[in-house]
């Protein structure tokens, strides 16, 4: 039977209109519908939230010999409530085997007799520091975002730590610390080594790679000296290069710290080590004391210890130099803010040697004057007091000779600073400001200091 062509051109235009809407069908499933869906379930997992305090784990490496008289140092940071830690010991004294929760719990390093050491006149000791890095990996502990290393005798600054860490981003690979301050030292070992006394932190990520690399990096590496050395050289092998945090402090150095630390870095500090090798930072005080009055003032406001403030007084003629929660500079006439800001060598070299090395520093400096009576008035802190309307922290001077001062300041005792706790963001860390402060106009024996946040085109300059 033949078809019309009125029944040909009836079916070519209903194979058109199925095409058609064959088309709009396919472009509904593919659009449509795609935006209808509901979206995937969020998953919330822990890195999802803030670092925290207990987001870090401590690896303290000490020994039988040295545990004991390094605990008041690890009093003044650890916290059991807070601060997740484990010290790391050759082997345990029958007194240390009890519950004492103002200290870390202790474990027993394992066997690293089968690791070769080479290194002549050095510690085999190192080895088992070393490994100290896989063995708190491999305990799987939960939640770590960040392990952190140093010694017995490192004091860390946690607050502090947690905000700096903050910046970085665990789940990448991270090796955050610093290297000497002493040239010499950073010649011998390296310039790009985080040095273990001053502490160290690796994220998650690149410690669960390390831990099971790490072994074999101990055989390749028996030829150097330190457990520090042997971190970084297997860092290095992974292709991970140390990030810079100035705050972490070797204090490869000697002698009396004041001049480090009245000018401290524009960054947070995050740890000391060596202090059984410096003075007191405070006069008239053991170290351990002077230690804890100094943490007096880190937990009231720990974001803005030693951090520097310089104002000037052109009615007086005065420059004042604020390291808070520590110490205040009194300079008769006019200081360069930079000249401030370049460390004074109150300290010795740490090697007595006669090299011209041993006396170089990785940090602008100048030198100390000889005669107290050419040195800045002093003013050491006395106490810090928190309350609703800001920190109010109190210097008292301290006098170690009968000098000629200026009329404005001879009868000057006691130096009141306010400042507003200092609580920073990720992005302020990042880019941070130095604080400018104001003198009150009228002072005999007491004098009134005020710290704020600078105009944005304000300058910290000298007043002619």
């Amino acid at each position: 039977m033949r078809l019309t062509l009125p029944k040909i051109l009836s079916l070519s235009r209903l194979k058109t209109l199925l095409l058609i809407v064959s088309f709009l069908f396919i472009l509904y499933i593919l659009f449509y519908r795609r935006d209808c869906r509901a979206p995937p379930t969020i998953i919330s997992r822990a890195f999802d939230y803030p670092l925290t305090r207990r987001h870090l784990l401590f690896a303290i490496a000490s020994s039988f010999q040295s545990w004991p008289r390094r605990k008041p140092y690890l009093r003044l940071w650890y916290s059991p409530n807070s601060t997740r830690a484990i010290a790391f010991l050759d082997r345990v004294a029958a007194s240390d085997a009890g519950n004492d929760s103002t200290v870390p719990p202790v474990v027993v390093s394992a066997d690293t007799s089968k690791f070769p050491y080479t290194f002549r006149g050095g510690l085999r000791s190192a080895i088992r520091v070393a490994r100290a890095v896989k063995e708190i990996v491999d305990r799987d502990e939960k939640d770590v975002r960040w392990y952190v290393f140093g010694d017995d005798d490192t004091v860390f600054f946690v607050d502090n730590l947690v905000k700096t860490l903050a910046k970085y981003d665990h789940a990448r690979w991270f090796y955050v610390g610093s290297n000497s301050e002493s040239y010499e030292q950073n010649v011998k070992y390296s310039f790009d080594m985080a040095f273990g006394g001053g502490g160290f932190a690796i994220s998650y990520s690149l410690a669960k790679v390390l831990a099971r690399v790490l072994d074999s990096c101990l055989v390749r590496y028996a030829h150097l000296y330190g457990s520090d050395a042997r971190v970084f050289s297997c860092l290095a092998e992974l292709g991970v290069g140390l990030t810079h945090e100035p705050g972490f402090h070797q204090v490869d150095m000697r002698g009396n710290l004041f001049g480090m630390l009245s000018s401290h870095p524009l960054s947070p500090l995050l740890s000391l080590h060596h202090l059984d090798a410096v003075e007191p930072i405070f006069p008239n005080m053991s170290r351990t004391q002077a230690m804890g009055h100094l943490f007096e003032a880190v937990n009231a406001d720990p974001a803005r210890i030693l951090q520097q403030t310089v104002c000037y007084d052109p009615s007086n003629s005065l420059t004042i130099s604020v390291a808070w929660g520590y110490a205040i500079r009194m300079f008769n006439g006019n200081e360069s803010l930079l000249d401030l800001l370049s460390l004074q060598k109150t300290f010795m070299p740490w090697k007595r040697s006669v090299t011209i090395g041993a006396s170089h520093y990785m940090f602008n400096s100048r030198d100390y004057p000889k005669d107290p009576c050419k040195r800045p008035v002093i003013f050491f802190l006395e106490s810090v007091r928190p309350d609703k309307g800001g920190v109010w922290s109190y210097y008292t001077r301290h006098v170690v000779k009968e000098c000629v001062r200026p009329d404005s300041i001879k009868n000057l005792k006691r130096i009141k600073v306010i400042s507003q706790r200092l609580e920073l963001d990720i992005e302020q860390m990042k880019a941070p400001r130095r604080q400018c402060c104001n003198i009150f106009p009228s002072f005999n024996e007491s004098m009134v200091i005020n710290i704020r946040q600078c105009g944005v085109d304000e300058l910290i300059s000298m007043h002619f």
